[in-house]
């Protein structure tokens, strides 16, 4: 078989694959993009070429890996950066019209682009820039496209988690200092509240010398105190506990660690 031979076999099981696995897609209409959402993943992959069966090449062959991203499909007529910003990858067909200006805005956003020439003839260097990735349309260029792209979702993927992982760890550091901070405050909190306990309990001793609306009042911040001082209380229990589990678990550890091995 030769080169002409395989290529044609290539684009045939292609196409039949993307046939078999998108009994569900969408059709274009009125010349919007096509979005195929078939992935259980987050991440999203914007195919962007004026050449219909190299997209239909593109997700017919993703279609047979085990995790399939989500898929739009348009033109070079209808792009713009907002419709980019929302995609983790762009790959480029070898036929793409403006394709200084389409990588000019790539570029600016800083997404990660996969741009697929034709075997023959010369790379526009200028016009690919320093971040595109150049894949050759020769034989094995559609697996090439995808193991590309599924490593740049990966990272993608690998990032995001990174980011919340921080993000949560912030959040718990700003938990950690306000309840440092709450524990450190509880002593001088206390001594007030024992101030404003001890104040109404000598006023209500002298019912006299009150109104009945006065009385109420006093009997509230009373009431008010006590359920503080409650709250204050339940915090240095709750401190005394996790002192006492965090004991017992370095505890645990050094036995463990002192445990002689029995394997052969």
């Amino acid at each position: 078989m030769n080169l002409c031979e395989r290529k044609e076999a290539l684009s045939e099981r292609s196409r039949n694959a993307a046939d078999a696995g998108n009994e569900k897609r969408s059709r274009p209409h009125n010349g919007h993009p096509v979005r195929i959402q078939e992935s259980r993943t987050e991440e999203s992959v914007l195919i962007l070429s004026d050449d219909a069966d190299f997209a239909r090449i593109v997700v017919g062959r993703w279609q047979t890996e085990r995790t399939v991203p989500a898929f739009t499909l348009m033109g070079s007529d209808l792009f713009t950066n907002a419709i980019t910003l929302a995609h983790n990858v762009t790959i480029l067909g070898p036929r793409v019209n403006h394709l200084a200006a389409v990588l000019k805005s790539l570029e600016s956003i800083g997404d990660a682009v996969i741009c697929v020439v034709p075997e023959s003839g010369s790379v526009p260097v200028r016009d690919l820039g320093t971040k595109a990735l150049v894949v050759r349309q020769n034989d094995g260029w559609v697996d090439g496209v995808i193991q590309l792209s599924a490593e740049i979702l990966r990272r993608s993927h690998a990032m995001r988690k990174l980011q919340q992982a921080e993000q949560n760890l912030a959040a718990n550091h700003r938990h950690a200092t306000l309840g440092r901070y709450m524990l450190e405050m509880r002593h001088s909190l206390n001594n007030c509240l024992t101030s404003v306990l001890g104040n109404a309990e000598l006023l209500l001793m002298e019912p006299g010398r009150l109104t009945a609306d006065t009385r109420e009042q006093i009997e509230t911040i009373h009431t008010m105190a006590l359920r503080m001082h409650e709250v204050l209380q339940r915090f240095s229990s709750l401190e005394s506990e996790m002192q006492f589990a965090e004991k017992e678990s370095h505890s645990e550890t050094a036995v463990r660690s002192h445990i002689p091995s029995t394997s052969q």
